[in-house]
């Protein structure tokens, strides 16, 4: 069969009833997460994984899969599009990747141009979205027909790079970072041993017999961490709103727009694949490149349309081109890609180059659920502008205990223990003090889920080379794979260490 026809398969799979409504209740919920400033992409995932299995819990296990995915990744791109209303609205970033968004965003909005900036912003994260679209539909198999001549010390090579990138530029400190990394590695070796059948870290607790469970983890570090932060540092003071006039942009805006767009979405998608890159550093670069090419620099800051335009298109790409390492090779780029990538895990569905032939239902649904879910963001984003920021004016008050009683109800339905709950509890407050900290949470998670897949393509590729751990240097792929994850970890220490600022991801 052709791409084409994969395709429209997956098409066929995105527009059943069920997956249209999921993928509109996703990008719903999605816009309303980017919206309230501090929850972020990560902690709207990871909030609506346990919904998801309980809304699909009749279904098959190929088709409930494919509906939750569409699901999360609805949540995933509306939290991208709406991180742009508070950057624009109320200088305040909706999630990391807004930050850029707010120099001159909020300049426009101050200006009376907040609707021309709103509507450049969704106009420019469609056009990224289908871009990234057909990057995926082009790479994708290719892609990952490649990665099945991978062995598993290329494998081991390759996650060893996923996680050494994330780990490289996450946070504000390295050695926090890496402290985090094997945290969640760590974490990851609780439970039986798969190969030698012997309890590790288990205590003689039979509750932890089958590990520690990855959606318990991520719903309370990102979802309740969030929570235990508003209430203890009274986070409760929301601004002056921005008043929106006129919605649609100007003849002139268009104009100094269309070509920031185009050039935001090719470099947004490009690093978007890099593992470890991430919208936040997509947006930066591609704001320092709009003002490095523009005639008039100096008009940067000051309520630039190019200064809007560029960056949200930049980040919107970027989360598109992350699917491309998850889908294809199993290494998810970001946190919240490696929270998706938990997603499927949980339904036995393992992302990487045999998803295409084993799983075509929920890789090419996703794959064409994208364009729906973008073309359902700009309808709704246009019109509705206005509605959704009346949704920054929600009181914490009442937002805060939804928040709680979704998490809890949602783990409980999916674990039936009480012991989850305690956990999830405990991870909560450890997400605050993460934070509160400077302690990143996305290593961890990513570390969560690739550790143990590490682990057994070691064990495989060292039961391959009689226990020779030259393996995995003589072998010229896991060698560059290596080479690049060290380097990937080295270069930002000598940077920094030459007294040079490094641009780091700090996407949640």
């Amino acid at each position: 069969m052709t791409t084409l026809q994969f395709l429209a398969d997956g098409f066929s799979v995105a527009f059943q009833w069920q997956n249209l409504l999921f993928a509109f209740i996703g990008v719903i919920i999605g816009t309303a997460v980017g919206v309230l400033p501090g929850i972020g992409p990560m902690s709207g995932v990871a909030l609506l994984i346990p919904v998801t299995a309980t809304l699909t819990s009749g279904l098959p296990t190929e088709a409930a899969a494919a509906s939750s995915i569409i699901l999360l990744a609805g949540v995933y791109y509306g939290a991208m599009y709406g991180g742009s209303t508070t950057s624009i609205l109320l200088n305040t970033p909706g999630e990391s990747s807004s930050v850029v968004t707010t120099l001159d965003g909020y300049q426009m909005a101050k200006q009376g141009r907040a609707g021309s900036a709103l509507a450049i912003a969704a106009i420019g994260s469609f056009c990224a979205g289908i871009i990234a679209l057909l990057g995926l539909v082009l790479l994708a198999k290719p892609l990952s027909s490649i990665a099945l001549k991978f062995g598993p010390a290329e494998y081991f090579s390759l996650m060893l790079l996923g996680l050494a990138a994330v780990s490289g530029l996450a946070g504000r400190s390295i050695t926090k970072a890496l402290i985090m990394t094997v945290l969640g590695l760590m974490i990851g070796t609780i439970g039986i041993d798969a190969v030698s059948g012997i309890e590790r870290f288990t205590f003689g607790q039979p509750t932890l017999f089958s590990g520690i469970e990855f959606l318990t983890i991520a719903v309370g570090l990102f979802a309740l961490g969030e929570v235990f932060k508003t209430i203890l540092e009274k986070d409760d003071d929301d601004g002056q709103i921005a008043k929106i006039n006129r919605v649609f942009p100007t003849k002139q805006d268009f104009k100094d727009s269309v070509v920031p767009i185009a050039r935001g979405s090719f470099l947004g998608f490009f690093i978007g694949v890099l593992p470890g890159a991430g919208a936040t550093l997509a947006s930066f670069f591609s704001y320092i490149t709009e003002k490095k090419f523009s005639k008039t620099p100096e008009k940067f800051g000051k309520g630039h349309i190019a200064g809007v335009a560029g960056p949200e298109s930049a980040n919107n790409a970027a989360s598109g081109g992350a699917m491309i390492p998850l889908l294809t090779l199993g290494i998810p780029g970001s946190g919240t890609t490696a929270i998706l990538m938990g997603a499927l895990v949980m339904y036995n569905i393992q992302p990487g180059p045999l998803l295409f032939d084993e799983h075509p239902e929920v890789a090419w649904g996703l794959i064409a659920s994208m364009f729906i879910v973008n073309l359902m963001l700009l309808i709704l984003n246009m019109p509705l502008v206005r509605v959704f920021a009346k949704v920054i004016e929600t009181p914490k008050k009442y937002l805060l205990p939804i928040i709680i009683a979704i998490s809890f109800f949602g783990v409980y339905a999916v674990q039936y223990t009480t012991f989850d709950l305690y956990l999830l509890l405990a991870c909560g407050i450890l997400g605050y003090l993460f934070a509160k900290n400077d302690y990143p949470v996305a290593p961890l998670v990513l570390a969560l889920v690739l550790g143990p897949m590490i682990e057994n393509n070691m064990r495989r590729a060292l039961t391959i080379s009689n226990g020779h751990f030259s393996i995995f240097v003589s072998k010229p792929l896991s060698l560059v794979f290596l080479i690049v994850a060290v380097s990937w970890l080295l270069i930002p220490i000598f940077m920094k260490m030459r007294g040079k600022n490094v641009i780091i991801n700090e996407e949640e």
